[in-house]
């Protein structure tokens, strides 16, 4: 009899574990509260980890076709001086937006898979199922039934605004300054992809006036972008990290992604991360035919390294938005890059 699994969340890392345990045979059900899939989304970077992870769910493939590979990163000031400069060829990674990959995900699970519109039952109402993952993002309805109001996401001090805009473009930059920055990269579909962050108060409604006030005396290539920007795509997310949790797995029930580790955007790891745990995860629970067993394995592999890079997405955000430590910053991303 083939095992079953309840997915709560349609996200990245709920589709690719709905997609790992299809392809092993498991009855799967994903349960999602959106009407659909995301039409807008701004580019990810899959580094070789997330690779691996779509290798393994037989999409890897089609990710690298479809990206941009990232070979070069610049970090700038803002009259476009340069900080470093970061040769990845040996580590390329592959830019895709999120709705190219989610229709990936979702295009790889057979008809009926999803059931969209529907929000995630309650974890003691899926008793029937073997396993329960709850991927259901940064406000975890899961986790907070599993470990409490404690553990909700915490306001990083930092507003983000991304979009897309007309363009080609080959390199990467992000450009640092006192309480703000702003990156630029290349998207497919013959866009360019842009982020700008800026220490706030959390509850901030400004838009693109305040962008092109903010920004609007940096170098020419933000001003480009900053010219070309359209109200419809124009996103705007204040940023939250999570804090320590004891496990990511309580009984028959697994975490995954944001609503195990959110964490700041400033390393690019989060969507990585989130598709590493479900092959994990998924491969753990076709290692063994305990269940139980097999999610503290995962939670023995996952939690400890996604901890780690919660806290340095932080403390990388802190560091590009330095003010009293600018020189010493420079000095060290220079030695880096070096290095390289």
């Amino acid at each position: 009899m083939a095992h079953s699994a309840a997915v709560l969340g349609g996200g990245i890392g709920g589709l690719a574990v709905a997609r790992f345990l299809f392809r092993a045979g498991w009855h799967v059900e994903v349960f999602e509260r959106s009407e659909s899939l995301p039409t807008s989304g701004t580019a990810l970077g899959m580094w070789p980890q997330a690779l691996g992870a779509l290798d393994a769910i037989g999409l890897g493939d089609r990710v690298r076709t479809l990206g941009t590979p990232q070979h070069r990163g610049s970090f700038l000031r803002p009259d476009g001086s340069v900080i470093g400069t970061v040769d990845s060829t040996a580590r390329t990674a592959y830019l895709l937006s999120r709705p190219s990959l989610l229709a990936e995900l979702a295009g790889a699970l057979p008809e009926g898979m999803i059931s969209f519109d529907t929000p995630a039952p309650p974890v003691d109402a899926l008793s029937e199922y073997d396993v329960v993952i709850g991927a259901d993002g940064l406000r975890s309805g899961t986790r907070r039934r599993l470990f409490g109001d404690e553990f909700e996401p915490v306001y990083t001090g930092a507003t983000a605004w991304r979009g897309w805009v007309p363009g080609r473009r080959d390199t990467v930059s992000e450009t640092w300054d006192t309480g703000a920055l702003f990156g630029i990269t290349p998207r497919e579909g013959n866009l360019v992809n842009w982020f700008a962050c800026v220490r706030t108060d959390t509850g901030s409604e400004d838009g693109l006036d305040y962008l092109r006030s903010r920004f609007g005396d940096w170098h020419a290539d933000v001003r480009a972008v900053l010219d070309a920007i359209t109200p419809d795509a124009l996103l705007h997310h204040d940023l939250y990290d999570s804090p320590a949790l004891p496990s990511y797995v309580a009984g028959n029930t697994a975490l995954i992604g944001d609503a195990a580790h959110a964490m700041a955007p400033n390393l690019g790891r989060g969507a990585c991360e989130a598709l590493v745990d479900a092959v994990t995860l998924g491969r753990f629970l076709l290692s063994d035919n305990d269940i139980r067993v097999s999610l503290r394995k995962y939670d023995r592999a996952r939690r400890r390294v996604t901890r780690r890079l919660v806290l340095g997405s932080r403390a990388m955000a802190s560091i590009s938005m330095t003010g009293h430590l600018r020189s010493a910053r420079d000095l060290t991303m220079k030695l880096a890059a070096g290095l390289a």
